[in-house]
């Protein structure tokens, strides 16, 4: 059994991410941990200080934020005795800030976030600066999910042959065996042409072992802009990807490339790195 953190902030529900843990549940029961934040210590959550070096003074939650909050909390809990979820709610959110979320995800095999209500209380301006932040200190792989999406009846491995994007297959083959049986496209693409795949043998050799029905397609046209436009076209598709890594992030499937897919919410999308 898996245990899947999920987050919610106070004013957003998070339909898409619950939905998502339902359908995984289903699968094979999970543990769902929610926990829930405050929709002021959100726009603080991935700081100790200010720019001046200062600590950071998150303002006190008042009631309503409280019962926003317990709201959440109560329609969490209904949803997972509704459909046979076991699951933990994680009260402790006054003093919730970084290192906190990355101890809840340090304990985690799995956070679900839901890639438009995760952002939209601090504002589109601070979409890539936040889901960055959040990706990079995480310590167990995340799925962002749009709030309307098809659960994955396919799976698009994004590889460049760098080390972060076969370590996102490989953990995404160990998460979820019970999706490995479905149709997967493994995708490489280069600004060069002529550049064949990289480290072709050992990668066909690794993917071939964990995915049943698995093909291999290299990306002819511009991947800076084309890659976006070839993957919105898979429907019910999830996008495996390990391009926020702890250290460079890979030159082919650059975070721009990432975020435009989050911020036009296309499809799930899952991301590991090491």
């Amino acid at each position: 059994m898996k245990k899947v953190l999920i987050a919610f902030d106070e004013k957003h529900f998070s339909e898409g991410a619950f939905e998502f843990a339902r359908h995984l549940n289903e699968l094979k029961p999970i543990l769902l941990a929610g926990v829930f934040l405050p929709q002021v210590i959100y726009a603080n959550l991935w700081n100790y200080t200010d720019a001046m070096g200062g600590a950071t003074l998150i303002p006190l939650i008042d009631q309503r934020d409280t019962e926003a909050i317990q709201k959440n909390i109560e329609r969490f809990e209904a949803l997972c005795k509704k459909n046979n979820i076991e699951y933990r709610i994680h009260r402790d959110f006054y003093d919730f800030s970084l290192p906190e979320l990355t101890k809840e995800t340090r304990f985690a095999d799995l956070l679900i976030l839901g890639s438009e209500t995760f952002y939209e209380s601090l504002g589109s301006n601070k979409i890539n600066d936040y889901l960055k932040e959040a990706l990079h200190h995480a310590e167990c792989p995340v799925i962002l999910v749009p709030e309307k999406f098809t659960f994955p009846k396919s799976n698009v491995l994004s590889y460049d042959g760098s080390e972060s994007s076969v370590y996102a297959i490989k953990q995404f083959a160990y998460l979820f065996p019970e999706l490995c049986n479905q149709e997967t496209v493994l995708v490489f693409a280069s600004d060069n042409a002529k550049e064949d795949f990289p480290e072709e043998d050992y990668i066909k050799e690794l993917a071939a072992r964990h995915f049943e029905d698995l093909t291999f397609f290299k990306l002819e046209a511009d991947p800076k802009k084309y890659f976006n436009t070839w993957v919105s076209e898979k429907n019910g598709a999830m996008l495996i990807s390990g391009a926020f890594g702890r250290s460079l992030v890979s030159q082919l499937f650059k975070k721009s490339f990432i975020m435009n897919i989050i911020a036009d919410h296309q499809l799930p999308l899952f991301i590991a790195h090491q």
